[in-house]
Protein backbone atom coordinates (compact mmCIF):
# COMPACT_ATOMS: atom_id res chain seq x y z
CA UNK A 1 0.00 0.00 0.00
CA UNK A 2 1.34 3.39 -0.98
CA UNK A 3 1.63 5.81 1.93
CA UNK A 4 -0.27 9.08 1.62
CA UNK A 5 2.08 10.88 4.03
CA UNK A 6 4.09 13.71 2.55
CA UNK A 7 7.78 13.67 3.33
CA UNK A 8 9.66 16.86 3.98
CA UNK A 9 13.02 16.07 2.39
CA UNK A 10 14.73 18.88 4.27
CA UNK A 11 13.73 17.29 7.56
CA UNK A 12 15.61 14.07 6.81
CA UNK A 13 18.82 15.71 5.64
CA UNK A 14 21.42 16.65 8.26
CA UNK A 15 22.34 20.28 8.52
CA UNK A 16 25.66 19.96 6.77
CA UNK A 17 27.31 20.86 3.53
CA UNK A 18 26.41 19.21 0.16
CA UNK A 19 29.90 17.68 0.10
CA UNK A 20 29.26 15.98 3.44
CA UNK A 21 25.91 14.71 2.22
CA UNK A 22 27.39 13.08 -0.91
CA UNK A 23 29.99 11.29 1.21
CA UNK A 24 27.54 10.34 3.96
CA UNK A 25 26.95 6.99 5.56
CA UNK A 26 25.36 4.16 3.58
CA UNK A 27 22.42 4.10 5.99
CA UNK A 28 21.57 7.70 5.16
CA UNK A 29 21.78 6.96 1.45
CA UNK A 30 19.53 3.92 1.87
CA UNK A 31 16.95 6.08 3.62
CA UNK A 32 16.83 8.53 0.73
CA UNK A 33 16.64 5.69 -1.86
CA UNK A 34 13.76 4.21 0.08
CA UNK A 35 11.85 7.47 -0.43
CA UNK A 36 12.24 7.28 -4.21
CA UNK A 37 15.41 9.32 -4.67
CA UNK A 38 18.27 7.85 -6.76
CA UNK A 39 21.38 6.63 -4.97
CA UNK A 40 24.49 8.73 -5.48
CA UNK A 41 27.48 6.39 -5.79
CA UNK A 42 30.89 7.72 -4.95
CA UNK A 43 33.52 7.40 -7.69
CA UNK A 44 35.55 4.21 -7.65
CA UNK A 45 39.26 4.13 -8.34
CA UNK A 46 39.64 2.16 -11.59
CA UNK A 47 41.42 -1.19 -11.46
CA UNK A 48 43.91 -1.35 -14.32
CA UNK A 49 44.98 -4.69 -15.78
CA UNK A 50 47.77 -5.02 -18.33
CA UNK A 51 47.26 -7.86 -20.77
CA UNK A 52 49.33 -9.14 -23.66
CA UNK A 53 48.13 -11.20 -26.58
CA UNK A 54 50.21 -13.80 -28.39
CA UNK A 55 49.42 -12.10 -31.70
CA UNK A 56 51.05 -9.37 -33.80
CA UNK A 57 49.14 -6.09 -33.97
CA UNK A 58 48.20 -6.68 -37.61
CA UNK A 59 46.54 -10.05 -36.94
CA UNK A 60 42.76 -10.26 -36.59
CA UNK A 61 43.41 -12.40 -33.50
CA UNK A 62 44.82 -9.34 -31.74
CA UNK A 63 41.66 -7.52 -32.78
CA UNK A 64 39.65 -10.22 -31.02
CA UNK A 65 41.70 -9.62 -27.88
CA UNK A 66 40.95 -5.91 -28.11
CA UNK A 67 37.25 -6.66 -28.63
CA UNK A 68 37.22 -8.68 -25.41
CA UNK A 69 38.95 -5.92 -23.46
CA UNK A 70 36.50 -3.32 -24.77
CA UNK A 71 33.55 -5.40 -23.58
CA UNK A 72 35.05 -5.58 -20.09
CA UNK A 73 35.86 -1.88 -20.04
CA UNK A 74 32.37 -0.93 -21.24
CA UNK A 75 30.46 -3.37 -19.03
CA UNK A 76 32.27 -2.30 -15.86
CA UNK A 77 31.77 1.37 -16.67
CA UNK A 78 35.51 1.89 -16.42
CA UNK A 79 35.83 0.35 -12.95
CA UNK A 80 38.05 -2.32 -14.53
CA UNK A 81 40.23 -1.22 -17.42
CA UNK A 82 42.10 -3.80 -19.48
CA UNK A 83 44.91 -2.66 -21.74
CA UNK A 84 45.99 -5.23 -24.35
CA UNK A 85 49.51 -5.19 -25.76
CA UNK A 86 50.62 -7.22 -28.80
CA UNK A 87 52.93 -10.23 -28.77
CA UNK A 88 56.47 -9.37 -27.72
CA UNK A 89 55.58 -6.08 -26.05
CA UNK A 90 56.53 -7.52 -22.64
CA UNK A 91 57.40 -11.18 -23.27
CA UNK A 92 57.61 -13.48 -26.31
CA UNK A 93 54.35 -15.16 -27.34
CA UNK A 94 55.30 -18.56 -25.97
CA UNK A 95 56.22 -17.04 -22.57
CA UNK A 96 52.77 -15.60 -21.89
CA UNK A 97 51.69 -18.24 -19.37
CA UNK A 98 54.79 -17.79 -17.21
CA UNK A 99 54.47 -13.99 -17.31
CA UNK A 100 50.82 -14.05 -16.20
CA UNK A 101 51.44 -16.74 -13.60
CA UNK A 102 54.25 -14.68 -12.03
CA UNK A 103 52.29 -11.42 -12.18
CA UNK A 104 54.56 -9.74 -14.73
CA UNK A 105 51.34 -9.39 -16.72
CA UNK A 106 47.83 -9.35 -15.26
CA UNK A 107 46.41 -11.48 -18.06
CA UNK A 108 46.63 -12.52 -21.65
CA UNK A 109 44.93 -13.79 -24.81
CA UNK A 110 46.30 -16.84 -26.62
CA UNK A 111 45.77 -20.53 -27.30
CA UNK A 112 46.41 -23.59 -25.18
CA UNK A 113 48.60 -25.18 -27.81
CA UNK A 114 51.30 -22.62 -27.03
CA UNK A 115 51.58 -24.18 -23.56
CA UNK A 116 52.10 -27.69 -24.93
CA UNK A 117 55.63 -27.85 -23.54
CA UNK A 118 54.35 -27.41 -19.97
CA UNK A 119 51.94 -30.35 -20.09
CA UNK A 120 51.03 -32.01 -23.38
CA UNK A 121 47.47 -32.71 -22.21
CA UNK A 122 46.79 -28.97 -22.48
CA UNK A 123 46.96 -29.30 -26.26
CA UNK A 124 43.98 -31.67 -26.28
CA UNK A 125 41.89 -28.52 -25.93
CA UNK A 126 43.23 -27.16 -29.24
CA UNK A 127 44.80 -29.90 -31.36
CA UNK A 128 43.57 -32.88 -33.31
CA UNK A 129 40.20 -34.05 -34.66
CA UNK A 130 38.48 -33.96 -31.23
CA UNK A 131 36.68 -37.17 -32.20
CA UNK A 132 34.63 -35.32 -34.80
CA UNK A 133 33.63 -32.31 -32.71
CA UNK A 134 33.89 -28.80 -34.08
CA UNK A 135 35.21 -25.99 -31.89
CA UNK A 136 31.79 -24.97 -30.64
CA UNK A 137 31.19 -28.52 -29.43
CA UNK A 138 34.54 -28.45 -27.65
CA UNK A 139 33.36 -25.30 -25.86
CA UNK A 140 30.14 -27.13 -24.96
CA UNK A 141 32.19 -30.03 -23.55
CA UNK A 142 34.40 -27.55 -21.70
CA UNK A 143 31.46 -25.83 -20.00
CA UNK A 144 29.02 -28.71 -19.49
CA UNK A 145 31.05 -31.90 -19.92
CA UNK A 146 33.76 -31.46 -17.30
CA UNK A 147 36.43 -29.86 -19.48
CA UNK A 148 36.76 -26.73 -17.33
CA UNK A 149 37.32 -28.69 -14.15
CA UNK A 150 40.00 -30.81 -15.81
CA UNK A 151 41.73 -27.74 -17.24
CA UNK A 152 41.83 -26.21 -13.76
CA UNK A 153 43.30 -29.47 -12.50
CA UNK A 154 45.96 -29.39 -15.22
CA UNK A 155 47.06 -25.88 -14.31
CA UNK A 156 47.14 -26.76 -10.63
CA UNK A 157 49.33 -29.75 -11.47
CA UNK A 158 51.93 -27.61 -13.25
CA UNK A 159 51.78 -24.74 -10.76
CA UNK A 160 50.03 -22.31 -13.06
CA UNK A 161 48.88 -19.37 -10.96
CA UNK A 162 46.11 -18.45 -13.39
CA UNK A 163 42.36 -18.38 -13.86
CA UNK A 164 41.46 -19.51 -17.35
CA UNK A 165 38.52 -19.06 -19.72
CA UNK A 166 37.99 -20.55 -23.18
CA UNK A 167 36.25 -18.62 -25.94
CA UNK A 168 36.05 -18.10 -29.66
CA UNK A 169 35.31 -21.27 -31.62
CA UNK A 170 37.62 -21.38 -34.64
CA UNK A 171 36.67 -22.98 -37.95
CA UNK A 172 38.71 -25.89 -39.30
CA UNK A 173 42.21 -24.66 -40.00
CA UNK A 174 43.91 -25.06 -43.36
CA UNK A 175 46.42 -27.88 -43.85
CA UNK A 176 48.88 -25.15 -44.76
CA UNK A 177 50.75 -23.04 -47.29
CA UNK A 178 53.23 -24.79 -49.58
CA UNK A 179 55.43 -24.27 -52.63
CA UNK A 180 53.32 -26.79 -54.52
CA UNK A 181 50.20 -28.85 -53.76
CA UNK A 182 50.58 -31.76 -51.34
CA UNK A 183 48.97 -34.70 -53.11
CA UNK A 184 50.08 -37.65 -50.96
CA UNK A 185 51.49 -38.37 -47.51
CA UNK A 186 54.93 -39.03 -48.99
CA UNK A 187 55.14 -35.35 -49.97
CA UNK A 188 55.59 -34.54 -46.27
CA UNK A 189 58.76 -36.59 -45.89
CA UNK A 190 61.56 -34.25 -44.79
CA UNK A 191 59.40 -31.15 -45.38
CA UNK A 192 60.33 -28.27 -43.05
CA UNK A 193 56.95 -27.41 -41.61
CA UNK A 194 55.56 -25.05 -38.97
CA UNK A 195 52.77 -26.02 -36.60
CA UNK A 196 52.16 -26.11 -32.81
CA UNK A 197 50.63 -28.18 -30.03
CA UNK A 198 49.97 -31.87 -30.57
CA UNK A 199 50.05 -31.19 -34.31
CA UNK A 200 53.83 -31.24 -33.80
CA UNK A 201 53.58 -34.93 -32.94
CA UNK A 202 51.12 -35.56 -35.76
CA UNK A 203 53.19 -34.07 -38.58
CA UNK A 204 56.44 -35.40 -37.17
CA UNK A 205 54.97 -38.91 -37.26
CA UNK A 206 53.91 -38.25 -40.85
CA UNK A 207 57.51 -37.48 -41.82
CA UNK A 208 57.79 -33.68 -41.62
CA UNK A 209 60.61 -31.79 -39.89
CA UNK A 210 58.52 -29.62 -37.59
CA UNK A 211 59.42 -26.21 -36.16
CA UNK A 212 57.00 -24.46 -33.78
CA UNK A 213 57.04 -20.70 -34.35
CA UNK A 214 54.70 -17.94 -33.13
CA UNK A 215 52.49 -16.24 -35.70
CA UNK A 216 54.65 -13.21 -36.41
CA UNK A 217 57.73 -15.28 -37.27
CA UNK A 218 56.22 -17.70 -39.79
CA UNK A 219 56.19 -15.65 -43.01
CA UNK A 220 59.78 -14.38 -42.57
CA UNK A 221 60.90 -17.99 -42.07
CA UNK A 222 59.08 -19.07 -45.24
CA UNK A 223 60.57 -16.14 -47.14
CA UNK A 224 64.13 -17.06 -46.06
CA UNK A 225 63.68 -20.73 -46.92
CA UNK A 226 63.82 -21.88 -43.30
CA UNK A 227 60.42 -23.47 -43.85
CA UNK A 228 58.98 -25.32 -46.84
CA UNK A 229 55.43 -25.06 -45.58
CA UNK A 230 53.41 -23.74 -42.67
CA UNK A 231 49.95 -23.50 -41.21
CA UNK A 232 48.58 -20.70 -39.07
CA UNK A 233 44.82 -20.37 -38.97
CA UNK A 234 42.38 -18.61 -41.30
CA UNK A 235 41.99 -16.52 -44.44
CA UNK A 236 42.10 -13.16 -42.63
CA UNK A 237 45.07 -13.90 -40.37
CA UNK A 238 47.01 -15.55 -43.18
CA UNK A 239 46.36 -12.66 -45.55
CA UNK A 240 47.22 -9.98 -42.98
CA UNK A 241 50.40 -11.79 -41.93
CA UNK A 242 51.60 -11.90 -45.55
CA UNK A 243 51.33 -15.58 -46.51
CA UNK A 244 50.28 -14.78 -50.12
CA UNK A 245 53.54 -12.82 -50.53
CA UNK A 246 55.60 -16.00 -50.08
CA UNK A 247 53.25 -18.73 -51.33
CA UNK A 248 50.37 -19.07 -53.77
CA UNK A 249 49.32 -22.58 -52.76
CA UNK A 250 47.03 -23.20 -49.78
CA UNK A 251 45.64 -26.62 -48.88
CA UNK A 252 42.23 -26.51 -47.18
CA UNK A 253 40.86 -28.94 -44.59
CA UNK A 254 42.87 -30.87 -42.06
CA UNK A 255 42.35 -32.70 -38.78
CA UNK A 256 45.46 -31.32 -37.09
CA UNK A 257 43.52 -28.37 -35.59
CA UNK A 258 39.91 -28.69 -36.58
CA UNK A 259 38.43 -27.52 -33.28
CA UNK A 260 40.68 -24.89 -31.68
CA UNK A 261 39.54 -22.15 -29.32
CA UNK A 262 41.12 -19.10 -27.72
CA UNK A 263 42.20 -18.96 -24.09
CA UNK A 264 41.90 -15.87 -21.89
CA UNK A 265 43.94 -16.04 -18.69
CA UNK A 266 44.16 -13.88 -15.58
CA UNK A 267 46.77 -13.90 -12.85
CA UNK A 268 44.95 -15.78 -10.10
CA UNK A 269 45.92 -13.38 -7.30
CA UNK A 270 44.79 -10.34 -9.28
CA UNK A 271 41.57 -12.07 -10.35
CA UNK A 272 40.74 -13.25 -6.81
CA UNK A 273 41.18 -9.69 -5.58
CA UNK A 274 38.29 -8.50 -7.73
CA UNK A 275 34.78 -8.11 -6.31
CA UNK A 276 32.25 -10.79 -7.25
CA UNK A 277 30.43 -8.33 -9.50
CA UNK A 278 33.50 -7.90 -11.70
CA UNK A 279 34.13 -11.63 -11.81
CA UNK A 280 30.58 -12.12 -13.06
CA UNK A 281 31.09 -9.44 -15.70
CA UNK A 282 34.29 -11.12 -16.87
CA UNK A 283 32.59 -14.51 -17.21
CA UNK A 284 29.76 -13.02 -19.23
CA UNK A 285 32.08 -10.87 -21.31
CA UNK A 286 34.06 -13.98 -22.25
CA UNK A 287 30.92 -15.61 -23.62
CA UNK A 288 29.76 -12.42 -25.32
CA UNK A 289 33.12 -11.95 -27.03
CA UNK A 290 33.11 -15.63 -27.99
CA UNK A 291 29.82 -15.24 -29.83
CA UNK A 292 30.85 -11.93 -31.40
CA UNK A 293 34.16 -13.39 -32.56
CA UNK A 294 32.44 -16.33 -34.26
CA UNK A 295 30.12 -13.94 -36.12
CA UNK A 296 32.92 -11.58 -37.09
CA UNK A 297 34.95 -14.55 -38.33
CA UNK A 298 32.21 -15.59 -40.76
CA UNK A 299 32.07 -12.07 -42.15
CA UNK A 300 35.77 -11.33 -42.37
CA UNK A 301 37.11 -14.76 -43.30
CA UNK A 302 34.68 -15.12 -46.18
CA UNK A 303 35.69 -11.70 -47.53
CA UNK A 304 39.41 -12.42 -47.25
CA UNK A 305 38.95 -15.86 -48.81
CA UNK A 306 37.79 -14.05 -51.94
CA UNK A 307 40.56 -11.44 -51.71
CA UNK A 308 43.23 -14.14 -51.45
CA UNK A 309 41.96 -15.69 -54.66
CA UNK A 310 42.04 -12.26 -56.29
CA UNK A 311 45.68 -12.03 -55.13
CA UNK A 312 46.44 -15.16 -57.14
CA UNK A 313 46.26 -17.77 -54.37
CA UNK A 314 45.11 -21.22 -55.48
CA UNK A 315 43.18 -23.24 -52.93
CA UNK A 316 43.19 -27.03 -53.03
CA UNK A 317 41.24 -29.50 -50.93
CA UNK A 318 43.50 -31.79 -48.96
CA UNK A 319 43.15 -35.31 -50.43
CA UNK A 320 40.99 -37.69 -48.41
CA UNK A 321 43.87 -40.17 -48.24
CA UNK A 322 45.94 -37.64 -46.27
CA UNK A 323 43.00 -36.78 -44.01
CA UNK A 324 42.41 -40.44 -43.29
CA UNK A 325 46.10 -40.94 -42.52
CA UNK A 326 45.94 -38.04 -40.06
CA UNK A 327 43.19 -39.86 -38.15
CA UNK A 328 45.14 -43.11 -38.06
CA UNK A 329 48.30 -41.38 -36.83
CA UNK A 330 46.35 -39.34 -34.29
CA UNK A 331 44.90 -42.49 -32.73
CA UNK A 332 48.42 -43.83 -32.21
CA UNK A 333 49.61 -40.54 -30.66
CA UNK A 334 46.80 -40.28 -28.09
CA UNK A 335 47.16 -43.96 -27.19
CA UNK A 336 50.88 -43.57 -26.49
CA UNK A 337 50.57 -40.36 -24.51
CA UNK A 338 47.73 -41.79 -22.46
CA UNK A 339 50.01 -44.59 -21.26
CA UNK A 340 52.40 -42.20 -19.51
CA UNK A 341 50.14 -39.24 -18.70
CA UNK A 342 47.03 -40.03 -16.58
CA UNK A 343 45.55 -36.56 -17.12
CA UNK A 344 45.95 -36.90 -20.87
CA UNK A 345 44.02 -40.17 -20.80
CA UNK A 346 41.34 -38.73 -18.52
CA UNK A 347 40.71 -35.74 -20.80
CA UNK A 348 40.85 -37.82 -23.97
CA UNK A 349 38.26 -40.27 -22.62
CA UNK A 350 35.99 -37.42 -21.50
CA UNK A 351 36.13 -35.78 -24.93
CA UNK A 352 35.52 -39.10 -26.67
CA UNK A 353 32.40 -39.80 -24.59
CA UNK A 354 30.96 -36.31 -25.11
CA UNK A 355 31.67 -36.45 -28.86
CA UNK A 356 29.95 -39.83 -29.21
CA UNK A 357 26.57 -38.27 -28.49
CA UNK A 358 27.13 -34.67 -29.58
CA UNK A 359 28.47 -35.44 -33.05
CA UNK A 360 25.86 -38.13 -33.68
CA UNK A 361 23.13 -35.66 -32.74
CA UNK A 362 24.67 -32.97 -34.95
CA UNK A 363 25.03 -35.14 -38.05
CA UNK A 364 21.54 -36.62 -37.72
CA UNK A 365 19.86 -33.30 -37.02
CA UNK A 366 21.43 -30.66 -39.25
CA UNK A 367 20.93 -30.35 -42.98
CA UNK A 368 23.57 -30.92 -45.65
CA UNK A 369 24.62 -27.33 -46.32
CA UNK A 370 26.45 -28.18 -49.54
CA UNK A 371 23.22 -29.52 -51.03
CA UNK A 372 21.43 -26.24 -50.33
CA UNK A 373 24.43 -24.17 -51.44
CA UNK A 374 24.69 -26.01 -54.78
CA UNK A 375 20.95 -25.66 -55.33
CA UNK A 376 21.00 -21.88 -54.95
CA UNK A 377 24.25 -21.46 -56.86
CA UNK A 378 22.74 -23.27 -59.84
CA UNK A 379 19.62 -21.14 -59.55
CA UNK A 380 21.75 -17.98 -59.56
CA UNK A 381 23.67 -19.16 -62.63
CA UNK A 382 20.43 -19.72 -64.54
CA UNK A 383 19.04 -16.27 -63.75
Amino acid sequence: MKSSAKVDVKSVQPKSSRRQFLGGAAAGTAAVVGMGFPAIVSAQTPVNFRFQSTWPTVDIFHEYALDFAKKINDMTGGELKIEVLPAGAVVPAFALLDAVSKGTLDGGHGVLGYNYGKQNALALYSSGPAFGMDANMVLAWHKYGGGKEMLDELYSEIGGNVVTFLSGPMPTQAFGWFKKPITKTEDLKGLKFRTNGLAIDLFTAMGAAVNALPGGEIVPALDRGLLDGAEFNNASSDRLLGFPDVSKVCMLQSFHQSSETFEIIFNKDKYNGLPDKMKAIIANAVEASSADMSWKAVDRYSQDYIKLQEDGVKFYKTPDAILQEQLVVWDKIVAEKGKTNPMFKKIEESQRAFAARAVAWDMDTNNNRRMAYNHYRKAAQKS
